[in-house]
C-alpha cells in the first residue's frame, strides 16, 4: 500500500514555491554560513506550524542563540549532549517515541555537536538513527549544518540520508537558497540556485550568473579543500600538531591537553586528573597515531599507558632497563557505535535498553554482532594492523569505556581473546574481524549486564575500545608463550602470618600465559607470593606444595593456530633461556615412581618460584613497581604482567595492565572472643580468608551439602546452579538482608565435579561466601584462595566476605548440625525445587543473633550464635 504523503508549508511563501512544499516524512537540513541564517528558515516554520494547529517540538542542545524563546505552544526538551552519544541519542529515540505521530520538530545546529563528541563519524551516526525514525512517524523536523565544519563524507551521509537538502548562502547580503536534493519532487529550475528578493526566491537561470555566483561561493572560506575529505577529529589534531611547533604559553597547552584528554581519555574526573597529570600534547598524539577510527580509547588502554608514564617519571629507579616496550595499537569506541548503526541494530539496541528487554533482547543483539560487517574505511585500517603485524600472536582486549576505572573494574565481564595470527594475510584478516566482533558481543553477556545493572552504570554509555597488543613472549619449536606471567596487589589484605604487611604486596605468578593467574582454573594453583615474605606460601608441608602448585600451563599452539594447555613440565623442559632451578624444583619422588615402574624415567618438575624469589632482584623489582604505581594513582593498584628471561638471570618486564585496586583497607581492629560454646559456632578459621576487619550481623544462611551434592548427576549439579541464582535475586541485597552462602570446593566453577558452577550474576546479594574443602582422593573438592582473579574483584567490588574452610587442620571447623536443628524455607522460596530440599537448606537466623567477626591481625574469623539456640 502507498503512503500517503500530505503537503505542509515552510512557512516562506517563496520556499514552498521552489521545493513544491514540504510533504509529511521530511527531515528537511540547512546548510549555512551562521546560525541567524538557519534562524530566518526555523522560526517561519515554527510560527506557520503553531498556526495549522501542529504539535510543534524544540530539541534544545546546542550552546548557540536559541531557534525559539519560550513559547506556551512549543514543548522544549533540554538535552546534554555531553552525557555521551549514546545516552543523547536514547533520549532523542524515546522522545520521538513518546511523541508519537504527525509531530513538527526543530533541532540545533548538529554541527554543535562537534564540541561534545569531537568526530564527524558520530554526528552522521545520529543523523543515521533519527532521521529514519522521524520519517517512520510521519513527522517533519528542521536540522542545520554550518558549512565547512564537516568533511564531505559526513555531509555526502547526511545528503544520502535525508529527504530535503538545502544550502543557504550570504553573498554580499544577498541571501540565495540552493536546494541539493528533494525527494520526490522536481520542476525544471528547483536545483538552481534562487535569490531572495523580498518575499519571493527568483532562480538564477543565466549560465553566466550561476557560473559567476557558485564560483564566488566555491571560493568562500576554502582556503585547504584537502582537509574537507578530513574528519573533523583530524583536522583538531593537526592543529594540535601544528601548535607544538609554536610559540605559546603553558596555559593554552594546558587548555588543549585538557580538550584532548576529554574526547580521547574518558568522562571519570579522577582518571582524567591523572591523565592531565602524566600525559603531555606529544603523547597524546603518539597515541592518535595509533588509534584506528575515533573517539576514546578505554579504561584498559589508558591504564596500560598511564602506568608505563608513572613509571618514565619515576627517577628512582631505571624502569627502561627492565621494562618491555609495547607497540600497542587502540580501536577507538566511535567504531563500536558504527559497528551498531551501519548494521542496523540501533532499535535493538533502545529495546535492549528497556527493563523488559535488559536481559531478553541482549540475547538477540549478541547473536547479531557476531555477524555484522565494518564500514570500508575501518576495514583498510584492519587490513593495515594486519600487515604491522605479521604473524606476531597478538591479544584483542576489551576496553570499555567504564572499564577500569576508580570503582568499576569490569574484570573479566568482557572477552579479551587471544589471536595466534597464523596463515595467509586473507585468513589472518578474517580472523581478526571475527575475534573484534566476538569483543563486541561480549558486552551483552548475562554478567556483564547484571554486573551494570547491580551498579547503577545499565543507563550510562559503556562504549567498547578494544586493545590490540602484541603478545609478550617467544617461540618455543611450535608453542609461543611468555616464560612467566602474572598479577600483582599493591595491598594484600590475604596475608596468612601475624607479621605479614599488607602494604607490601603480593604477587600470583604462573609458568606460561597468564590466564592461569587471572582466573581460576580447574585443577590447579598459582603460585601466590606476599612480597614481604616471599619464599612462605599459605599451605605447608612437601605433599601440600606439590598439590598445591601447577601443574598445567597455557600457550599459543602456532602450528595448530589455537590456544592449548600443556603440562607445566613441558614448559621448564623447553628451550627456555632461563636456569631451570629459577622456576622450580626437581620432582624426585615422581621420578623414582616412574623408575620402580620400570619406566624411562623423563625429567620432573615441581614450580615453587622459590630459587627466583631468593636469588634474584624480582621481588623487589615488583614490590617497587606497586609501590611507584600506588603512588601516582595514590590508590592501591592492580596490575598484569608477563616476564620474560633474556639468558641466565636476566630478564624484562612487559606491563600489559594497570587498575585501581579495589579494596576496603584493614578497618578499625576487632577482638574476637576467646570462649564461644562449640554448639553455637557455625564455622571458624585460622587465615584463609579475604576482607577486612568485619563484625558483620547475619540473618540468612544457605548451605549446599557436599555428601549430597556429590552424589547429583551432572544436570542436576547445574540445577543447583540455577537454584541458587533464583533464591539470590529474591533478596534485597546485602545490608537489607546479610547471607553466608556456602557450598562444597570452589564457588563460580566451570567444573561441576568442583563445585557449584554459578554465575557471579547468581550470588552477587551474598555477603559472606564460605567454601568448604569436603572428602579425599579423586572425588575431593576444594577451594582454591583466588586472590587476584577476576573472580576475587568480583568478591571485593560486591563487598563480599570471603572463607575457605579446611576442617582437616587446626582452626578449621564447619557445624552444620546448627543449621539442621532450624526450619528449610526452601519450599517456600522457590516450590518447584522443593525436591532439592535434602542438598539445599535456606535458614532464618535472625533471632539467633548470628554474628560474623574476622581479625586480619590474629587471622582469625568466627561466625556464632550470640544466643543459645534450642536443642
Amino acid at each position: 500500500m502507498a503512503r500517503i504523503l500530505a503537503r505542509e508549508s515552510t512557512g516562506i511563501t517563496g520556499i514552498d514555491e521552489i521545493i513544491d512544499g514540504l510533504r509529511t516524512g521530511d527531515n528537511v537540513v540547512w546548510q549555512v554560513d551562521s546560525i541567524d541564517d538557519y534562524l530566518s528558515f526555523a522560526r517561519p516554520f515554527v510560527e506557520r506550524s503553531i498556526r495549522d494547529g501542529k504539535k510543534m517540538v524544540y530539541m534544545r542542545f546546542a550552546r548557540h542563540k536559541p531557534v525559539m524563546e519560550n513559547n506556551d505552544s512549543v514543548r522544549i526538551h533540554n538535552l546534554d549532549a555531553r552525557s555521551g552519544f549514546e545516552s543523547f541519542t536514547a533520549q532523542v529515540y524515546n522522545i520521538i517515541t513518546s511523541e508519537g505521530l504527525d509531530v513538527h520538530y526543530v533541532f540545533d545546529s548538529l554541527s554543535d555537536l562537534l564540541s561534545a563528541w569531537a568526530t564527524d563519524l558520530m554526528i552522521g551516526n545520529f543523523f543515521t538513527i533519527a532521521c529514519p525514525y522521524l520519517y517512520q512517524l510521519n513527522t517533519i523536523a528542521y536540522f542545520a549544518l554550518l558549512r565547512e565544519n564537516h568533511s564531505f563524507k559526513t555531509v555526502a551521509r547526511i545528503r544520502e540520508t535525508t529527504q530535503v537538502l538545502i544550502d543557504v548562502y550570504n553573498v554580499d547580503d544577498k541571501i540565495y537558497v540552493h536546494p541539493l536534493k528533494v525527494r520526490g519532487r522536481h520542476s525544471p529550475t528547483m536545483f538552481l540556485p534562487h535569490r531572495k528578493n523580498e518575499d519571493r526566491f527568483l532562480p538564477v537561470t543565466s549560465s553566466v550568473d550561476t557560473g559567476r555566483l557558485l564560483t564566488r561561493i566555491s571560493g568562500k572560506g576554502r582556503t585547504d579543500l584537502a582537509k574537507r575529505n578530513l574528519d573533523h577529529w583530524d583536522r583538531l589534531f593537526i592543529r594540535v600538531g601544528d601548535l607544538l611547533h609554536q610559540e605559546v604559553g603553558p596555559d593554552k597547552k594546558e587548555a588543549v591537553l585538557d580538550q584532548l584528554c576529554r574526547i580521547m581519555i574518558g568522562r571519570e574526573e579522577r582518571i582524567l586528573a591523572l591523565a592531565k597529570k602524566y600525559f603531555t600534547l606529544d603523547d597524546l598524539l603518539a597515541i592518535k597515531a595509533r588509534l584506528i577510527g575515533t573517539g576514546y580509547i578505554g579504561g584498559k588502554t589508558v591504564g596500560m599507558l598511564l602506568a608505563r608514564k608513572i613509571l618514565s617519571r619515576d627517577t628512582s629507579f631505571d624502569w627502561q632497563h627492565v621494562l618491555e616496550p609495547h607497540d600497542s595499537f587502540f580501536i577507538g569506541s566511535d567504531v563500536f557505535y558504527t559497528y551498531l548503526v551501519e548494521n542496523g541494530w540501533w532499535k535493538l539496541r533502545m529495546e535492549q535498553k528497556t527493563p523488559d528487554g535488559y536481559f531478553e533482547i541482549a540475547k538477540t543483539l549478541r547473536e547479531s554482532m557476531l555477524e555484522g560487517s565494518f564500514p570500508d574505511e575501518i576495514d583498510e585500517q584492519f587490513w593495515r594492523l594486519i600487515e604491522y603485524f605479521g604473524q606476531s600472536p597478538i591479544i584483542i582486549r576489551s576496553s570499555s569505556l567504564l572499564e577500569d576505572a576508580f570503582g568499576n573494574a569490569f574484570a573479566g565481564k568482557y572477552e579479551s581473546v587471544f589471536c595466534v595470527n597464523q596463515g595467509t594475510p586473507e585468513q589472518r584478516y578474517k580472523q581478526f574481524g571475527e575475534y573484534v566482533r566476538h569483543v563486541y558481543a561480549s558486552t551483552m553477556n548475562e554478567d556483564a549486564l547484571a554486573y551494570r545493572l547491580q551498579r547503577g552504570l545499565d543507563k550510562q554509555d559503556e562504549q567498547m575500545a578494544l586493545l590490540v597488543q602484541r603478545v609478550s613472549g617467544s617461540y618455543h619449536n611450535r608453542y609461543f608463550y611468555p616464560d612467566l606471567a602474572g598479577v600483582g596487589i599493591s595491598y594484600n589484605t590475604f596475608v596468612w602470618r601475624r607479621d605479614m604487611n599488607p602494604r607490601a604486596g603480593m604477587l600470583r605468578l604462573v609458568a606460561g600465559l597468564g590466564t592461569r593467574a587471572v582466573n581460576r582454573v580447574e585443577h590447579d594453583y598459582p603460585s601466590i607470593i606476599a612480597l614481604d615474605f616471599p619464599l612462605l606460601r599459605p599451605h605447608s608441608g612437601s605433599s601440600d606444595m606439590k598439590k598445591y602448585s601447577q601443574h598445567n600451563g597455557d600457550v599459543l599452539n602456532v602450528k595448530a593456530n589455537i590456544l592449548e594447555t600443556i603440562p607445566v613440565n613441558d614448559i621448564i623442559t623447553g628451550d627456555m633461556k632461563a636456569d631451570r632451578e629459577l622456576i622450580g624444583i626437581r620432582d624426585l619422588e615422581a621420578a623414582e615412581f616412574i623408575r620402580s615402574r620400570g619406566l624411562e624415567a623423563r625429567e620432573s618438575w615441581i614450580v615453587t618460584f622459590d630459587t627466583l624469589m631468593s636469588e634474584t632482584p624480582l621481588p623487589g623489582i615488583m614490590q617497587r613497581m606497586l609501590k611507584a604505581l600506588e603512588a601516582g594513582y595514590q590508590y592501591p593498584v592492580d596490575i598484569e604482567f608477563t616476564i620474560n628471561f633474556t639468558g641466565g638471570r636476566e630478564f624484562e618486564i612487559n606491563l600489559v595492565q594497570c587498575r585501581p585496586l579495589q579494596t576496603k583497607g584493614e578497618g578499625k581492629r576487632v577482638r574476637i572472643p576467646r570462649k564461644v560454646p562449640a554448639d553455637r559456632i557455625l564455622f571458624q578459621s585460622s587465615g584463609n580468608f579475604m576482607g577486612s576487619n568485619i563484625t558483620q550481623s547475619i540473618k540468612r544462611v544457605i548451605m549446599v551439602d557436599p555428601d549430597g551434592y556429590s552424589l547429583l548427576t551432572l544436570s542436576e549439579k547445574y540445577d543447583i546452579a540455577r537454584l541458587i541464582g533464583r533464591i539470590n535475586r529474591q533478596m534485597p541485597g546485602q545490608e537489607e538482608l546479610p547471607t553466608i552462602l556456602a557450598g562444597p570446593g570452589r564457588w563460580g566453577t566451570t567444573t561441576p565435579s568442583l563445585g557449584v558452577p554459578v554465575r557471579f550474576s547468581e550470588i552477587n546479594n551474598i555477603a559472606v561466601l564460605v567454601e568448604l574443602a569436603h572428602g579425599a582422593g579423586l572425588g575431593s573438592v576444594m577451594p582454591e584462595l583466588s586472590f587476584g582473579t577476576h573472580f576475587f574483584q568480583d568478591l571485593v567490588e560486591t563487598g563480599v566476605f570471603y572463607v575457605a574452610i579446611f576442617p582437616d587442620k587446626d582452626g578449621s571447623h564447619f557445624n552444620r548440625r546448627i543449621l539442621d536443628r532450624k526450619y528449610n524455607l526452601l519450599s517456600l522460596l522457590v516450590p518447584e525445587s522443593a525436591r532439592y530440599e535434602g542438598i539445599v537448606t535456606v535458614v532464618d537466623t535472625q533471632k539467633d543473633e548470628m554474628r560474623l567477626l574476622a581479625d586480619i591481625v590474629t587471622q582469625k574469623v568466627i561466625c556464632f550464635s550470640a544466643l543459645k539456640t534450642d536443642q
